[in-house]
């Protein structure tokens, strides 16, 4: 048999690696029957050479949820002397897969009597999401909400098993699996826990290949680039960012461009290449100028001119440009809405910070009280705290002997 064409093309169509089809495939394997799936990469070579006419069930069944077609779609056929018993036997095996890992008692000869998912389902979980969303803007770093997100997910993934859908729903379902799975990571981000979020990340990845949707990928390598900032490792960092910035989604809506010019942006500036991170800002910039008024998607909603600004403050802190900084948040706080409580809290203990760094010592006490007393009582915004731990550290530098300061100092180590 000579080389499948068809297979290739499917993978070329999704920029998909033949390391990633076997791992996408494998967690197929192990969604469906418990058990981690034993493909490789190069049994996918084998698959592309043609070496391999009609794989293993599983690997059939995952391969068609993975690039979702049928395999005689892929390149693949049954054996000429035994194709019509072939196909009734993976009729049959199909039947018996699901059956088992559903755990559902059905004869292999009797189709399995299943629900049908549907857009009223997707709307169901989809809801949910929302309200987890909100929760989440207000509280911050809380691991009651990203336990939830866990929860939610794999709701969403049973029912995928244990449910017949059309491709449209499936791939929707899969990508609210992933939005909220990176949901948990972001809190995870937020409680400065960055080793528990690539956990999470590293599922949501295999979710967003699933669902065959380049802003949910994207969304996975904004989250896994803000993962290698809290690790301090900026160059994995920037790397992250410039495959954000081109991507296929940054490519055709300015709003994600900007986000990944940005994020390189901060990248660059903590590795100390001022002018290129000076750059990638005024990119930044442009292009979301160029952002069309519509209403995105949920998660990148926060994305606004506050947004921005508080972002640009980031990277003019990293530059040592702290006047300017301060200028950026306190256009941040004036223009953030009320309810996204975690964020305001957030910024206002970098606005301390920022003039903690050019001497305004009791300004910036004051300003650090008001961060901590905006923080609900059950937040887990570790990013706050801990940027108010290194406004005490920049105010103790300053060997200030005022009561009012020196009583801050000791106050402010009940906090983080």
């Amino acid at each position: 048999m000579g080389e499948n064409r068809e297979l290739a093309a499917a993978m070329a169509e999704l920029d998909m690696s033949q390391a990633e089809l076997a791992r996408l495939v494998n967690a197929e394997t192990q969604r469906l029957t418990g058990k981690e799936g034993s493909l490789t990469d190069r049994d996918v070579r084998r698959y592309l050479r043609g070496e391999t006419a009609w794989p293993q069930h599983k690997q059939r069944i995952g391969l068609e949820r993975v690039l979702g077609r049928p395999v005689t779609e892929l390149g693949f056929t049954p054996r000429s002397r035994r194709a019509h018993q072939t196909q009734a036997e993976d009729s049959v095996h199909r039947r018996t897969f699901l059956v088992t890992a559903t755990r559902t008692s059905v004869a292999a000869a009797t189709p399995a009597r299943r629900s049908r998912l549907g857009q009223p389902d997707a709307d169901r979980f989809h809801r949910e999401y929302v309200e987890l969303l909100r929760d989440d803007s207000r509280l911050g770093g809380s691991r009651q909400i990203e336990n939830k997100a866990v929860e939610i997910a794999a709701r969403i993934q049973s029912s995928l098993a244990g449910s017949g859908t059309s491709d449209r729903i499936r791939r929707q379902m899969y990508r609210l699996a992933s939005d909220v799975i990176c949901l948990a990571a972001f809190g995870a981000i937020d409680a400065s826990a960055p080793q528990r979020a690539r956990a999470h990340l590293d599922k949501a990845h295999t979710l967003a290949g699933l669902a065959r949707d380049s802003e949910t990928t994207y969304r996975v390598w904004d989250h896994l680039m803000l993962t290698s900032s809290q690790r301090e490792n900026h160059a994995e960092a920037a790397a992250g960012a410039e495959v954000m910035k081109r991507s296929s989604v940054a490519r055709r809506d300015p709003l994600y461009a900007s986000l990944g010019h940005m994020r390189h942006a901060n990248a660059l500036a903590r590795l100390h290449q001022p002018a290129e991170s000076l750059r990638a800002l005024d990119l930044a910039e442009k292009a979301f100028g160029r952002a069309r008024g519509e209403q995105p998607s949920e998660w990148i909603a926060f994305y606004s001119r506050a947004e921005f600004d508080a972002l640009s403050s980031y990277v003019w802190t990293a530059l040592g440009e702290h006047e300017r900084a301060e200028s950026c948040l306190h256009r941040t706080l004036a223009a953030i809405p009320g309810d996204m409580v975690r964020n305001k809290a957030l910024y206002t203990a970098h606005l301390s910070l920022s003039q903690a760094r050019q001497g305004e010592v009791e300004l910036a006490c004051a300003t650090g009280r008001q961060a901590y007393e905006m923080l609900l009582p059950s937040s887990g915004s570790r990013r706050t705290t801990n940027t108010l731990a290194r406004t005490r550290q920049v105010i103790k530098a300053k060997g200030t002997k005022a009561p009012e300061v020196v009583s801050w100092i000791e106050e402010s180590r009940r906090w983080t």
